[in-house]
């Protein structure tokens, strides 16, 4: 008896044994495997501070969305924000019992198992919303039973650490719908050109298919497929019971309107945009610029940059109506700009007549010459050196030893642009007249080391010659330079470093960059007041007076180099600077009569009068130190007859003509 009780005692052991073995192995092995899995994963903790690459937006100053920058198109939503319906068909497609699973539904696995075993292969994955939030910010997307286990792990973990609703922000923040656009409000805007809380359920039933197969279901390339997808998507959300049936069928019959737009830097102003991605990424790199969502705020000023295109594509086809032009492999460019001569801001910028065409900005890239745009800056040392606006030089036919490119001399002997000669000729009228041989005169005088020491004191740095040949605007100076040396005589003496950069924030919204006005005096008050007179002069008597048709206070240049090739107009008014310039990138002529008068002001004088309609007339400040005198504008000098024609003319204190003074000590 007690045998038979060994016997069964050990029998009884056995069994136990080996019903411990059956149920630990599994568990061991289990456990195992979880260690194992489980070493070396990614942390979940940095599913807090989800800090994905989003949009850089640029904004004009009146606060117009005008560029985008980035590599991944996406903008962060709160739940909140997110269209109840857009989250009911995103649930319904991808993940119906989210709200109730822990991470991992078991039952879509098993059947995604039960295919893969069929086909031996991974082709279905049964994901949840948080594994496809696991593959997508945590893991590779590398297809193997080993990723799997580690996705499920970690599904696990991220619902035990974050909320459900933490959870479907994340993925409808991530998700990605083709075409670039990642997340919700990102899909609305590519495909409707919407807001997310804009779309209607046909809208938002489709957009929820395409994270299944972005490319396979694109509306674009696929519409028959993304219409299927946006039925099965309705059948879900009906078996949810989001929608009835009814609605399902009336939606499948909605016609959709896509919005398959361009790119909208190259829509509103390109070149500026342009010109501000070059700065960002110069300062602050490629990946600061393409992903950490900045907000960037402009200078532009958009209905000045609409005025300024129109105003150059009306100023091209003009031309080439007048020359019947039919050769398009080359087709005339043009560029304007326009600043704030007080605070340096760019207010529109022209780079040339297509940005499609050319991206290349001859507002801020090219050099050209600027002939006798050049001059005022030679005047304007003048004034500096002792000159008056009174002052006579002699207008008569010189020569010159000039060194040609060999480095031989040869004799130059340079002509004016009528090829006649005047005589005795004031400064004010050889300026208004723009006349080439006084200039050289003056230049000469005073020394051309010391006027290209003026000018890029002004800001034009170009490439100069070192000779006479300078007072032609010979060198070659970009648009942007000789403007900001005209809004220094605008601004009476003081130069505003040129900016398009208001303000920069970051994604959280702190100042990165906040520029302020940068002034630097350069002349003084007087002799600033000097240049916008004897500019004044130009406009109204001389070759720039197309413009007098501004009807309002306006001073400003004509320029026009060699054989007509480039042509210019750089002209301001109390409140802005504007310059245009009209050419060929080939360096082909205009034509014959084709100036910086006939081209470039009416170009000039177009946007000016659109921008300026609205507001008041102003009139040049007339500064301290200024004293106005009559004067026979022929001679310079204080009338001796009652007869003679007379003039106002303006000078600095202290330098008025000597026959003034003494007429003026024999009167008192």
């Amino acid at each position: 008896m007690q045998r038979y009780r060994k016997r069964a005692n050990r029998k009884h052991l056995y069994i136990t044994t080996a019903i411990l073995l059956i149920v630990l192995i599994p568990v061991i092995g289990i456990a195992a495997a979880y260690i194992y899995f489980s070493y070396d994963l990614p942390r979940i903790s940095s599913l807090k501070d989800y800090r994905p690459p989003l949009v850089t937006e640029l904004y004009s100053v009146d606060g117009e969305l005008m560029g985008e920058f980035f590599i991944e198109k996406r903008y962060i939503l709160q739940l909140e924000d997110i269209s109840p319906l857009f989250v009911e068909a995103i649930i319904a497609a991808e993940d119906d019992t989210f709200f109730e699973h822990k991470g991992i539904d078991f039952w879509s696995i098993l059947r995604a198992a039960f295919k893969n075993l069929r086909s031996f292969e991974i082709k279905q994955g049964g994901s949840t919303i948080t594994q496809q939030i696991v593959k997508s910010l945590l893991l590779t997307p590398e297809r193997s039973f080993a990723r799997k286990i580690k996705e499920a792990i970690l599904a696990r973990r991220i619902e035990h650490y974050l909320s459900k609703d933490d959870i479907l922000t994340l993925y409808l923040n991530q998700i990605y719908f083709g075409h670039g656009a990642y997340g919700v409000e990102a899909a609305a805007q590519v495909f409707f050109g919407k807001s997310n809380r804009d779309l209607n359920l046909a809208e938002v039933s489709l957009l929820a298919g395409l994270p299944k197969a972005p490319s396979n279901y694109s509306p674009f390339r696929n519409f028959t497929g993304a219409k299927q997808r946006q039925s099965y998507v309705l059948t879900r959300m009906v078996q949810q019971g989001y929608i009835t049936l009814g609605e399902k069928v009336e939606v499948e019959n909605v016609s959709l309107e896509f919005t398959a737009s361009e790119r909208i830097n190259n829509v509103k102003a390109p070149y500026f945009v342009e010109h501000i991605r070059r700065a960002i990424e110069r300062t602050y790199g490629a990946d600061y610029l393409y992903k950490e969502g900045l907000r960037i705020e402009t200078s532009l000023d958009m209905h000045m940059q609409e005025a300024a295109q129109q105003a150059v594509a009306r100023g091209v086809a003009a031309y080439e109506k007048r020359l019947e032009v039919s050769d398009n492999t080359t087709r005339v460019q043009s560029a304007l700009l326009c600043m704030d001569p007080f605070s340096g801001q760019i207010k529109a910028m022209v780079g040339g007549r297509d940005y499609k065409e050319s991206q290349f900005n001859r507002a801020v890239q090219a050099r050209r010459q600027p002939g006798s745009a050049f001059k005022p800056i030679i005047y304007a040392a003048a004034l500096d050196k002792g000159y008056t606006p009174a002052s006579v030089i002699i207008d008569a036919p010189v020569v010159f030893d000039v060194k040609n490119e060999e480095g031989d001399y040869v004799f130059w002997e340079p002509q004016n642009y009528d090829e006649r000669f005047i005589g005795p000729t004031t400064v004010r009228k050889a300026l208004t007249q723009s006349r080439n041989i006084i200039t050289i005169k003056i230049l000469k005088d005073i020394g051309v080391n010391y006027v290209i020491k003026y000018a890029e004191q002004l800001g034009v740095s170009g490439s100069y010659n070192r000779d006479l040949t300078l007072s032609l605007g010979t060198c070659g100076v970009s648009l942007l330079n000789i403007v900001k040396a005209y809004a220094v005589f605008c601004a009476q003496g003081v130069s505003a470093e040129p900016t398009s950069i208001v303000k920069i924030l970051d994604r959280d919204g702190n100042i990165v960059q906040e520029n302020h006005p940068r002034l630097t005096s350069h002349l003084s008050p007087q002799t600033a007041y000097l240049m916008t007179t004897l500019l004044q002069s130009v406009v109204e008597e001389g070759t720039g007076r197309r413009v007098r048709a501004l009807k309002r206070p306006c001073a400003g240049k004509t320029g026009t180099t060699n054989d007509e090739r480039d042509a210019w107009f750089i002209g301001y008014t109390p409140q802005l600077v504007t310059g245009v310039w009209v050419g060929f990138d080939d360096l082909r002529p205009l034509g014959k009569h084709e100036t910086g008068s006939r081209v470039a002001s009416p170009v000039w004088l177009d946007f000016m009068q659109t921008v300026l309609k609205d507001e008041p007339v102003q009139s040049f400040e007339v500064p301290e130190g200024i004293v106005f005198v009559k004067i026979n504008p022929e001679t310079g000098y204080y009338p001796k007859t009652k007869n003679e024609e007379t003039f106002f003319e303006s000078f600095k204190e202290g330098t008025l003509p000597i026959d003034y003074l003494t007429k003026y000590l024999e009167e008192s």
